[in-house]
C-alpha cells in the first residue's frame, strides 16, 4: 500500500511542535507537521525517515514554513542553505528577506576556488564545500537545512560560514531529531525548529 492510500492516522502524527514556540508558529507547526510521513526502512532498515515533500506540495503549508524560517531569522544578511533540501527551504528564505543566499554543497559540486570542512558520519566522514569568495565576509548569516540529527552537518556549514568570515547568527530547521542530540553540536549558535520528534 502506497502513502495515498493509507489514511491521515496512519500517515501522519511523528512530529509535534518543538518546545517553546510561541502559539502562531504552534498553528504553523501544526499544519506543516501534519503534512510529514513518516517513511519506514529507508533509505535502510530501521530507519524512519522524515519525508517533507508532502509540505512541499502544499502550496500553502509550504508559504506557512517559509514566512515562519524567515521569521524566526531574526535580522541577517545572508541564508545558507545546506545540500539538498536545505537548498529547497533556504532559497526561498533569502529571497523573502531579500539577501544573498549561499549554497553549501558536497565536495567536487562547486565550480570554482572553495572553503571546504569534512565531519564525521555514523560510518565514515563526509565534506561539505562553500565558494572561498562568498559574499559573507562580515555578515550575519542564517543557517537552513530540513532536519537537524546528529548534527554533524549544520556543525559543519556553521564551520564554513565562520570560515569565510561571516557570524553565523543561528541555524533553522523544518524538524528537529531531539534523541540524536545534534543541538550539543551547535553551541553558541541558536536552533529554531519547527518541528521535533
Amino acid at each position: 500500500m502506497n502513502t495515498d492510500e493509507r489514511s491521515r492516522d496512519e500517515q501522519v502524527t511523528v512530529a509535534g511542535p518543538a518546545r517553546g514556540l510561541p502559539s502562531t508558529d504552534e498553528a504553523v507547526a501544526r499544519r506543516v507537521g501534519g503534512l510529514m510521513l513518516a517513511v519506514p526502512d529507508f533509505p535502510s532498515p530501521g530507519v524512519v525517515f522524515q519525508d517533507v515533500t508532502p509540505v512541499l506540495a502544499d502550496a500553502a503549508a509550504f508559504r506557512l514554513l517559509v514566512d515562519w524560517l524567515a521569521r524566526c531569522a531574526g535580522p541577517v544578511e545572508a541564508v545558507a542553505g545546506i545540500e539538498a533540501r536545505g537548498f529547497v527551504l533556504g532559497a526561498p528564505v533569502a529571497y523573502a528577506l531579500d539577501v544573498p543566499f549561499i549554497p553549501v554543497r558536497k565536495a567536487g559540486k562547486l565550480p570554482r576556488a572553495v572553503h571546504d570542512v569534512a565531519y564525521d558520519l555514523e560510518y565514515g566522514t563526509a565534506t561539505l564545500a562553500m565558494h572561498a569568495d562568498a559574499p559573507i565576509g562580515g555578515r550575519k548569516v542564517l543557517v537552513v537545512d530540513d532536519v537537524l540529527a546528529t548534527g554533524g552537518t549544520a556543525d559543519a556549514a556553521c564551520r564554513l560560514v565562520e570560515r569565510c568570515k561571516g557570524d553565523v547568527t543561528g541555524v533553522a530547521v523544518l524538524l528537529e531529531i531531539s534523541a540524536l542530540g545534534g543541538r550539543a553540536r551547535l553551541p553558541g549558535r541558536p536552533l529554531h525548529a519547527l518541528l521535533a520528534v
